[in-house]
């Protein structure tokens, strides 16, 4: 028997593995994925510095120093925009290529992946379990864990125009928030482009061709040359974050861990498969059968107040007035600027600034 078997070899299953292999590099950590890497996956492939942080802090470095990175942020609502230099550089990278080196790091520091789809926890062998198996996953199925909110979003790669060159750009659509396209350049030609938004049930779900047509309302000329279209849903997190008890955690996407407000979920796959590795490692030592107290309060000591600033936001820039004011108040304040892009993209809160920023857009707007 494994001490640890995690189901899903992207960032968040890669991330558990060097977690739980960073505090006792002797374990058993088996990763299981149903695809073999390098693998596309569906995503804006933008990669916060944040990221990175937490990897070197397991021994895991370079993982991008041979890509460009993005420093020119742009956000759009409408006749409201900002466009600035953020204050660490953002990296665009294909998951073909960043999950392929991560889980290779993962192997390096000691697991073994193997390709075989798991349909039921029942064909798991091992102490602990951790479902990191994305947006469908079968871990969550198998607990029970109810549905969050959910957005839909369709990405594709394009070359990228000269206006939107050494950027990552996002603009705002009038739909229930996150209602967005996207335009990022990977700085070697070609963007990874894309729209998405936050499904209802009161209304039909969107078409490939709605977003699409979209995308180019948004971004005009975004579609132009596009290949390798995929869609994908998005499990986004709410107001609460209630992880189950037990021997199996979740960890990213199979935890419903994705930015409410921009879809972003690489660092929370990251930060919280980390977590759930050392915390299960943790557990072994101190022959514990349950690691999910653990787990729960080290997620939120890292993402609690993040978490429910995050919902707070989306749900106050269902109203295209906040969501203006917002990006006027970060138009006007470099800082202000830098507070909407940590909440946005890694584990920022609404700060008294941009509180204040916000104010003093609607006072100037009024």
């Amino acid at each position: 028997m494994r001490d640890l078997v995690i189901v899903g070899a992207g960032p968040a299953g890669a991330a558990a593995a060097l977690g739980a292999l960073a505090v006792d590099p002797g374990l058993s950590v088996l990763l299981v994925d149903r695809h073999d890497f390098p693998r596309d996956k569906t995503c804006g492939d933008g990669i916060a510095p944040h990221v990175f942080d937490l990897l070197a802090a397991v021994g895991v470095t370079g993982l991008v120093d041979d890509w460009t990175p993005v420093r020119r942020f742009v956000l759009t609502n409408g006749a409201a925009g900002v466009e600035r230099d953020m204050a660490r550089p953002n990296w665009v990278v294909p998951r073909a290529v960043f999950d392929h080196r991560l889980v290779a790091a993962a192997q390096t520091a000691g697991a073994e992946l193997v390709r075989r789809r798991v349909r039921g926890l029942h064909e798991l062998d091992g102490r602990f379990v951790i479902g990191a198996d994305g947006a469908h996953s079968v871990v969550r199925r198998e607990l029970g864990a109810p549905p969050g909110p959910v957005a839909l979003a369709i990405r594709g790669y394009a070359p990228t125009p000269p206006a939107r060159a050494a950027s990552q750009v996002i603009a705002y659509g009038a739909g229930r928030q996150p209602s967005y396209a996207w335009s990022f350049d990977r700085g070697d030609g070609w963007s990874n482009v894309g729209y998405g938004e936050r499904l209802a049930a009161d209304r039909a779900h969107p078409t490939r061709a709605d977003l699409l047509a979209q995308l180019d309302a948004l971004l005009p000329g975004a579609t132009d040359g596009g290949t390798a279209w995929q869609g994908h849903h998005l499990p986004l997190t709410g107001w609460s974050w209630r992880p189950p008890k037990g021997p199996v955690l979740l960890a990213g996407d199979a935890a419903g861990l994705i930015n409410p407000m921009t879809g972003e979920g690489i660092y929370y796959a990251v930060a919280t498969g980390l977590l759930a590795g050392r915390a299960v490692a943790e557990s072994l030592h101190s022959n514990e059968s349950d690691p999910s107290s653990r787990y729960n309060r080290s997620v939120r000591q890292l993402l609690g107040r993040h978490l429910r600033h995050t919902a707070l936001t989306a749900y106050l820039t269902n109203s295209p007035h906040v969501l203006t004011r917002g990006i006027r108040a970060a138009a006007a304040d470099q800082a202000v600027f830098d507070d909407l892009v940590e909440l946005g993209l890694a584990d920022g809160t609404i700060t008294p600034r941009l509180l204040r920023g916000l104010v003093a857009a609607r006072a100037k707007a009024d």
